[in-house]
């Protein structure tokens, strides 16, 4: 069959990366040109040409630090030669020509030229130059504008923007105070002013930057006010009287502080007043003369209406209109710029001049349109500015009301010509074409006195207000009704459509720079309301879905190879994985709209297609769907003659597929080809009844959007468009990994119908307001005053540790002292917990609180801790009533993380890389349970992996098994003897009632009642009240008398009988006090087994499965836990059933998008209007990588990749940060702890063997790898993100190769690259390379940084890849992934030159550079064993590069063969004559076969005798390219020496980890390069 990889422009798999685009390949000249518009970096450019170009050598000259060589082969030994930085004195007229020639762009839509600015950020132009040189007073204006240039580049490429200021407080501020007045007496070009209007968008999405955010915010204070038309002033001072108060005093202080510098008071002449107002009119200049340039402009109207007649567009004022735009949706989407600043906008009217522009109803205005459309949805945002409240339904429609009331009033006694519009209801004038009409009868001079004078909603200076159509066009944007939002996104289909997924300026493509702006909401720090918040969050996640649905389906469609047969109808030659031709498609039932509304109230339809032509494994995937998976409808009709490829060229998309429509729809049930119900979860079919599926045909029952059905068919009646549901053809499945999109959407739009839904303390929080402490314990109502740890402490010393800030003393239960203490303790908590483990404020706006505690606590004495020691009560005679015992000792800082975890509010901690997240949330989960037994707790994580290992540790805990529940589907990759799913749990419960009544049919017996009291967990009830504990009360008043009697106890006890058959005997009758404890025991043992029988008592009464399943979760389980995707799918069963849950506790919670962590806090419906939240736990790690956002518009623009646990922490919200990690070397830690506050080691880190013992064979246990150029090339990039370095490929596998030859073993040993391409090239290498050989085998894993983050490996191989640009790596949350991956050693291979440059990276790579950067070797060192020190570097071989390395480890496979088979060296002294006689290199060879791995593949590569893999190593690329099977490899072997300490190979996985398949050669799952 022919390879199809997809379609034209589309022809490369998506990868989720922050990365430029990257150009056809043009010609290089002197200095690239930034030609048309949307081009960026052209491909062709090399790291060479970088290095020769003249702003590296200016750089080199004057600011760099240090530079490795031009080539990127530093020596070995170290970090590069300090030149340049302080070589030169500082001259501004270098920083004047350097603006003028290189970043002033002379036209185009482009406002900088990307790439020399590139260039001149990665030479650390700002941090070494512009700042350390800057003067508030001397810098010129071309200084102050490259550091804006820099700054902006720096959130294009998201990095920290502000980091570098910090040194010089006092000059940063001044520094933005030169920013604010650099217009002052200069004319911008129109490029300036969108790169000025740029940094001004930054600064105001920084505001959690203390320096930045003081600056910035006077702009839109009240003071901005000064600038206000006189009758919009009065009128907003009416409706705000607060306001007044506040105003007089402002005057008064501005005026006094006049007086004093001994100025006279002029308001209007301070920058705060006029900065906004100056904007504004600055843009609407440019909207109305720029943007189509006209020679001769008389009039406003006319003029505008000329330009657009001759369409000449001006495309860099079009972008500065599109920039201005965004700033203001910025400001007014946050409540404090927005306060101020929406007066101003409406008095100038931006909104009605922007609708009458010309550029709004241009072809090329689209977006400055959909960005207009945005800003006047926030200007009439459902709030109340000044409270920030907001406003109900009902609120919105009354104010409407009243404002139409009270025109009407004024209508009625000024305006006569008005009467009809005075006299009217409301609903004939509020929409826009009745009010348009009705006013319609005023002149224009009497409309610009209503509009001007009467309702001063302009000002009659705006020179606008001559025109009639903009009078009206204010008036109806003030009095006309807007739909509500509510109502839009009721009425919207949450599935997309063919036109949604390929309208570019809603769904961008893959290669957004991050230069232009979008139509997009953004999630910064600070929301309006609750509702603003999900609003976002739903636009943003419907689109990204639809990015999403749409290379899917880019990817499957081609595959199918459709083709109009000659019958005229589509057939299908080809086949796909993920779609499936549709043999029957039949709609099923239409229910009646429900009352109110006009969409039907449900729509079903069946759907009937074939797994005939598919393998096993795929055939498998398709009769795996069940309930609510999303399937895609497709109706392709390819055209009749295949297209030309001029006209592929033009056509769009679905054009080239011959894609029709696509229609979503939601799985109700799957049925065979007997019509037996398959895949069933909801307890109808029982396990024991399940058969597998018969016969080739499936049918499912699947769900149609009611709103899409209902718009088609209104466009068949009215405008007789094609019946759509006719059509179908292709059912499309997703990955049910990615396929929960329409779950969120749908909890998102219930949630904004709901009201009241987050609870009241965490209310402001979330939204970004008020204290940032407000939800910590501290500060927080209803504590537990006293908490028994149980477990927590090992032993008194343990405690001691943890609460050093205190004097701590124990006491008995009665209060006495207790000398010897034995945990568990009780603690009476203080309110204020002095402790160096507190909460550390996120950022530094609460850091003065913390250091005055910390002052308080040095100077005075310390203060007494009561701690109570107690005798827990025997648990039972028993083994298995023993308690399960922590054996973790916890650090001081994890105690301070449990202590606020069981409190109520807000806990956030950050756990660094191996600091032990999981046990502390699980003591955290364990002490809760034991103080708050009645309390329910909900567990979320991100991954099924995370969650299965939180449930093995809460297992090893003391929480009964009965307690704890397992939602979702990964809970069969648990590894644990018990089932915790729904069913599983239910049938323990079954099972352990029968085993339960036994034991109550043996106590009968034992009193010599009948055993029929056994028979139901009813009459076990009764049985226990009248026989047990009767017994037992008549028992304890018999021993109060006898208390002096030792033998007591032992005589009377009245179940002596049935406790006959304990391991030890349960009386010694010596003692009168430990036989009545050993009594209670037992007693305690009986209590415990009628208690569980009375839990049991339910699954009596219940029959069907479900209700027992149903019952379990909503009552019974104290523990419940599932993953984020699951909690969304499940959202609306959840409150049907009523769940409860008081507490929750949140794994990876940096992981996890915003909303994914937000409905998890919503799975259950409010008691009296209050939620019924105590506790919500965050667990997280915000300097790791963020969730993933596949495109990269959402992730740049949108900021969609910002978690709530990041944006907590932005918010300046008291964290915990463990402290203490255990995982890797202090040495390899050191190369990430410097990201963390006070990131410590272990004490058994220092302590353990394993750590001070070097890596045999290694010099080093971690270091930097050097490699240049390979076959004369870095990096290339065959299609785009698609990174590749083939010379870091063969290196690490040669590496690889080495340690397996040593004898470490493979599934030790991880592969990691930065990029997907890498990967798969490294894969291709090692199939070359190592699968043929039975003693090497492929490693544990080979996957991206991204993919490998929460996972470890004792030994990293990391290739960097990239030779141009640093790429995605400089986003630092990456790198410490990267680095924090290795327990005992890491590799990384990388070209020196370029990620020693980079500023962001340096703390890392100035460690990694104080050793060679050449791979040091010990060549002694024959196995994986060694003695040697880690510190120990003598005998020290340095490998010169690449081919090194490669003869390094074919001389060691040549030695394995000579010991396998004594004939081999008469076979290679052959080979060698022949190699000899081919090779271009006459280089002596001793103890190497080659010195080139070129020649070593070709001539003198040992062939396995077994021959494994079918195939010879060969150097032919289509070849190599091919995947092995690893179905079919026999089990690999461990070298000679391995073998004999008895290590084996793991089992080679079928999987590379991700949870994906191996690329296999079947075209359909193959990534093409």
């Amino acid at each position: 069959m022919t390879k199809v990889y997809g379609t034209g422009t589309y022809d490369f798999k998506r990868h989720r990366v922050a990365e430029y685009p990257v150009e056809p390949p043009l010609q290089l000249a002197d200095k690239p040109a930034d030609s048309k518009p949307g081009s960026s970096l052209p491909a062709s450019i090399t790291l060479s040409e970088i290095q020769r170009d003249r702003l590296t050598q200016i750089a080199a000259a004057n600011w760099l630090v240090s530079s490795g060589d031009g080539d990127g082969g530093g020596e070995a030994g170290g970090g590069g030669e300090a030149e340049g930085g302080g070589g030169r004195p500082f001259d501004p007229e270098l920083v004047k020509d350097i603006y003028e020639t290189e970043l002033v762009v002379k036209g185009g839509r482009k406002p900088v030229p990307l790439q020399r600015v590139m260039i001149l950020e990665v030479s650390q132009y700002l941090e070494n130059y512009l700042w350390p040189n800057f003067n508030p007073r001397a810098a010129t204006f071309e200084h102050v504008m490259s550091m804006i240039l820099m700054v902006n580049e720096k959130f294009r490429e998201n990095v920290a923007a502000w980091t570098c200021f910090y040194d010089r407080k006092d000059q940063f501020k001044g520094f933005l105070d030169r920013v604010l007045r650099l217009k002052e007496g200069r004319d911008l070009s129109i490029p300036e002013k969108t790169n000025y209007l740029v940094f001004m968008i930054n600064a105001f999405q920084s505001l959690e930057d203390e320096i930045v955010s003081e600056t910035v915010l006077r702009l839109a204070s009240l003071q901005s006010w000064h600038s206000l038309s006189f009758g919009r002033f009065q009128m907003e001072l009416c409706l705000n009287p607060d306001l007044i108060k506040k105003w007089k005093r402002m005057i008064k202080r501005e005026s006094k502080d006049a007086t004093k510098r001994g100025e006279q008071f002029d308001p209007s002449s301070k920058l705060e007043s006029n900065f906004l107002r100056n904007l504004m009119e600055e843009f609407l200049e440019v909207l109305d003369f720029k943007v189509f340039p006209q020679p001769d402009d008389d009039n406003g109207n006319d003029g505008t209406i000329g330009a657009y007649s001759l369409g000449r567009v001006d495309d860099a004022s079009v972008l500065y209109c599109e920039r201005f735009i965004e700033f203001l949706i910025d400001l007014l989407s946050q409540l404090p710029t927005r306060r101020y600043l929406r007066p101003l906008v409406a008095d100038v009217a931006i909104v009605a001049k922007c609708h009458l522009s010309a550029l709004y109803r241009h072809e090329k205005g689209k977006l400055f349109a959909q960005l207009v459309d945005l800003l006047q949805f926030y200007e009439g945002f459902e709030i109340n500015d000044h409270v920030g409240t907001q406003l109900t339904d009902d609120e919105v429609v009354q104010s409407h009301y009243e404002r139409l009331q009270s025109f009407q009033l004024l209508a009625f006694k000024k305006v006569p010509k008005l009467r009809e519009l005075a006299l009217a209801n409301i609903g004939a004038i509020h929409k826009r074409n009745d009010l348009t009409k009705k006013l319609s009868v005023l002149t224009k001079d009497e409309l610009r006195d209503l509009v001007c004078h009467k309702l001063k909603l302009v000002s009659k200076e705006d020179p606008w207000s001559d025109r009639v159509d903009f009078l009206v066009e204010v008036m109806v944007s003030y009095f006309g009704k807007q739909q509500s939002q509510k109502e839009a996104i009721n009425a919207l289909p949450l599935y997309p459509n063919e036109q949604i997924m390929w309208d570019e300026s809603l769904v961008p493509s893959i290669n957004y720079s991050g230069e232009g702006c979008l139509a997009l909401p953004k999630l910064n720090l600070q929301f309006l309301t609750l509702h603003d918040y999900l609003l976002r969050n739903f636009n943003l996640f419907r689109l990204e879905s639809t990015y999403e649905i749409r290379e899917d389906i880019q990817e499957a469609v081609p595959h199918l190879l459709a083709s109009i047969n000659n019958e005229g109808e589509t057939a299908f030659r080809g086949w796909s994985r993920m779609a499936v031709p549709i043999k029957e498609f039949k709609m099923t039932e239409v229910k009646q709209p429900n009352i109110g509304e006009v969409k039907p109230a449900s729509v079903t339809a069946a759907v009937t297609f074939s797994i005939s032509s598919y393998r096993a494994q795929v055939r498998s995937e398709w009769n795996a769907l069940k309930e609510h998976d999303v399937l895609f409808l497709l109706s392709i009709r390819p055209s009749f003659e295949p297209l030309s490829s001029e006209e592929a060229s033009k056509a769009s998309v679905p054009q080239r597929l011959g894609l029709q429509y696509v229609r979503g729809c939601e799985i109700i049930e799957i049925r065979d080809e007997d019509g037996t119900l398959m895949n069933d979860f909801t307890g109808r079919i029982k396990r024991d009844e399940w058969k597998p599926p018969k016969g080739e045909l499936r049918t499912v029952t699947v769900a149609l959007d009611a709103a899409q059905y209902h718009m088609d068919v209104t466009d068949i009646a009215e405008k007789g468009s094609e019946d759509v549901y006719g059509t179908f053809n292709i059912l499309m499945r997703r990955k049910p990994k990615e396929n929960n999109f329409k779950a969120i959407l749908e909890s998102i739009r219930d949630l904004m119908n709901e009201y009241c839904i987050v609870p009241e303390w965490l209310h402001n929080i979330f939204l970004g307001y008020g204290n940032p402490s407000a939800a910590q314990w501290t500060n927080m109502p209803d504590l537990l005053d006293v908490v028994d740890f149980k477990d927590t402490f090992l032993d008194a010393n343990h405690l001691k540790e943890s609460f050093s800030e205190y004097e701590v003393s124990f006491v008995n239960p009665d209060g006495s002292e207790n000398s010897l203490p034995k945990p568990p303790f009780r603690i009476r908590l203080p309110r204020t917990l002095k402790s160096n483990t507190h909460a550390l404020p996120g950022n530094r706006k609460s850091d003065t609180s913390m250091d005055d505690v910390n002052v308080a606590d040095a100077g005075s004495e310390k203060e007494n801790l009561i701690v109570e020691a107690y005798i827990p009560p025997d648990p039972g005679p028993y083994p298995q009533d023993q308690p399960k015992q922590n054996s973790v000792r916890f650090t001081p800082t994890q105690v301070g993380a449990i202590i606020s975890g069981i409190q109520p509010g807000l806990t956030m901690v950050v756990g660094p890389p191996g600091t032990g997240k999981t046990d502390t949330a699980v003591q955290i989960l364990n002490v809760l349970y034991h103080n708050c037994p009645s309390q329910r707790t909900l567990i979320i994580t991100h991954s099924n992996q995370a969650l299965n290992d939180l449930f093995e540790k809460i297992m090893e805990r003391d929480v009964p098994a009965r307690y704890l529940l397992r939602l979702g589907q990964g809970e069969q990759e648990l590894a644990t003897d018990l089932d915790f799913s729904r069913q599983g749990r239910v049938n323990a419960m079954l099972v352990r009632r029968l085993e339960l009544l036994s034991e109550v049919e043996r106590l009968a017996r034992s009193l010599g009642l009948p055993e029929d009291v056994g028979y139901t967990c009813e009459t076990a009830g009764y049985f226990w009240l009248l026989h047990v504990y009767s017994r037992w009360e008549q028992f304890l008043a018999a021993c109060a008398d006898n208390e002096d009697k030792p033998s007591f106890v032992q005589d009377r006890f009245p179940f002596k009988e049935f406790f006959s058959d304990t391991p030890q005997p349960v009386f010694t009758g010596q003692s009168f006090e430990k036989d009545m404890r050993a009594a209670k025991g037992c007693f305690c043992h009986l209590k415990t087994m009628f208690q569980e029988l009375e839990e049991c008592r339910a699954f009596e009464l219940l029959k069907s499965t479900a209700d027992r399943a149903n019952y379990l979760m909503t009552k019974q389980a104290k523990i419940v836990a599932m993953t984020c995707t699951h909690a969304a799918l499940k959202r609306k069963d959840f409150l049907q059933l009523g769940f409860k849950y008081d507490n929750l506790l949140m794994e990876e919670s940096a992981q996890i998008l915003e909303i994914e962590t937000f409905i998890p806090m919503l799975l259950q419906r409010q008691e009296d209007g209050y939620a019924r939240l105590k506790r919500c736990i965050l667990i997280g790690d915000h300097h790791q990588l963020p969730p993933v956002v596949k495109n990269m518009a959402f992730q740049k623009y949108s900021h969609m990749d910002q978690s709530l646990f990041t944006r907590f922490v932005r918010l300046g919200i008291p964290y915990i940060e463990l402290n203490a990690q255990g995982r890797a070397r202090p040495s390899i830690a050191k190369l990430y702890n410097w990201r963390y506050r006070d990131l410590g080691d272990l004490p058994f880190l220092k302590e353990a063997a394993i750590f001070h013992r070097a890596n045999a064979g290694f010099t080093y246990d971690y270091q930097l790898i050097d490699v240049p150029d390979y076959h004369g090339r870095g990096e290339s990039a065959p299609s785009p993100w698609f990174y590749q370095n083939e010379g870091e490929a063969e290196y690490v596998v040669s590496v690889y190769m080495y340690m397996r030859l040593l004898g470490y073993p493979a599934n030790k040993i991880s592969i990691l690259t930065t990029y997907n391409g890498q990967k798969l090239l490294i894969r291709d290498v090692i199939n070359r390379r190592c699968v043929p050989y039975d003693f090497i085998g492929p490693p544990s894993k080979v996957t991206t940084v991204d993919k490998f983050q929460g996972q470890q490996n004792d030994f990293i191989l990391l290739s960097l890849v990239r030779t141009r640009f640093v790429g995605h790596l400089r986003d630092v949350r990456r790198l410490i992934v990267a680095m924090s991956r290795a327990r005992l050693g890491l590799y990384v291979f990388c070209r020196r030159s370029l990620f020693e440059q980079c500023y962001e990276l340096q703390p890392t790579f100035r460690l990694l550079l104080q050793r060679p950067d050449h791979l040091a070797l010990n060549l002694y060192e024959d196995t994986s064993y060694t003695d040697r020190h880690v510190g120990d570097t003598r005998d020290r071989y340095l490998v010169s590069g690449v081919e090194e390395m490669s003869s390094i480890v074919m001389d060691k496979i040549y030695r394995i063969y000579q010991m396998r088979n004594p004939q081999w060296d008469q076979y290679m002294a052959h080979s060698e004559q022949a190699a000899g006689a081919v090779s271009d290199n006459g280089a002596p060879n001793d103890h190497m076969i080659s010195t080139s791995s070129q020649e070593t593949e070709n001539a003198s590569v040992p062939v396995p005798p077994s021959n494994t893999s079918g195939n010879m190593l060969t150097d032919n690329k289509e070849d190599s390219a091919a995947v092995h099977d690893p179905v079919n490899e026999k089990d690999g072997e461990l070298s000679l020496q391995s073998q004999q300490k008895g290590e084996t190979e793991p089992e080679v996985h079928k999987s590379d980890g991700n949870g994906d398949m191996p690329e296999s050669s079947n075209d359909e799952t193959k990534m093409q390069e």
